[in-house]
């Protein structure tokens, strides 16, 4: 059985690390670089970082903060927020990340995963999903609903179809975000999450709502899923990434440690 995994995620504006709930109410919290170290020091096995407006505001992506996070930490990592084209993923890539995150860019083309991936292989390519809960309807029977732009613009796209598209595209890892739950701290939507893990093959994320580290073994049992995202309860000091590892080796599940 393969290891589990705890991914710290960092949301950058501005070159700044800022969180929020629900996509919303974002406040300043600190120095990407600085923290993507310290949480390589305590054992995290990847770290993603988000420029959460940046497909919003159509702006670049943020090299500068790839190439400082690059020369600091010695684990994998992925960058999402501005990748619209293959040259992006490039610039990217040569800048020192291990994958790339696309996410509103391919809603609106989804051929950009499967170019990314036949430029530089499925296991670079990262496709987020933001998901709200909605009514169940006709064209979104799962009751799960695809938003882009930080949660600003829905599509009319039903979550679970989305993420059969993206596997048979050539996606090699899908994050998967409910906005719902996002920075409640009350646990991640474990429905979503083994929604969407029962029917693809590649691994999933579960990402939104990690308040203490049983909903991360939630997320890994109940949710299916193979990594768990999280942001507030290590960005606020409330929990260390060892402290999160050693709770789910107690509880019986396979995680990386450094002894």
């Amino acid at each position: 059985m393969l290891s589990k995994r705890i991914i710290p995620c960092l949301d950058v504006r501005d070159g700044r690390l800022t969180k929020g709930v629900k996509f919303k109410g974002n406040v300043d919290i600190g120095d990407p670089v600085e923290t993507a170290r310290l949480y390589y020091e305590q054992g995290a096995d990847e770290i993603v970082f988000y420029d959460i407006t940046a497909s919003a505001e159509g702006r670049g992506i943020m090299l500068r903060v790839v190439e400082k996070v690059a020369a600091t930490i010695f684990i994998p990592f992925s960058v999402g927020g501005g990748i619209s084209t293959l040259e992006d993923m490039r610039a990217v890539l040569l800048a020192g990340a291990e994958k790339v995150s696309v996410n509103s860019a391919a809603v609106k083309n989804p051929g950009i995963i499967s170019q990314g991936a036949e430029a530089f292989g499925s296991q670079c390519i990262v496709v987020g999903m933001d998901v709200l809960q909605v009514e169940k309807t006709e064209s979104i029977p799962s009751g799960y609903e695809i938003v882009i732009h930080g949660g600003r613009k829905h599509m009319g796209l039903d979550a679970l179809w989305w993420a059969r598209e993206v596997e048979k595209l050539g996606a090699g890892e899908i994050c998967l975000n409910s906005i719902d739950a996002d920075g409640t701290r009350d646990g991640y939507e474990l429905q979503l999450t083994r929604l969407i893990s029962e029917h693809v093959r590649i691994p999933v994320i579960a990402s939104g709502g990690a308040g203490n580290p049983l909903h991360m073994a939630e997320a890994v049992t109940k949710g299916g899923a193979s990594a768990a995202l999280i942001a507030s309860i290590v960005h606020y000091g409330e929990y260390t990434i060892l402290e999160i590892k050693e709770y789910m080796d107690q509880a019986g599940i396979k995680v990386r440690m450094n002894w």
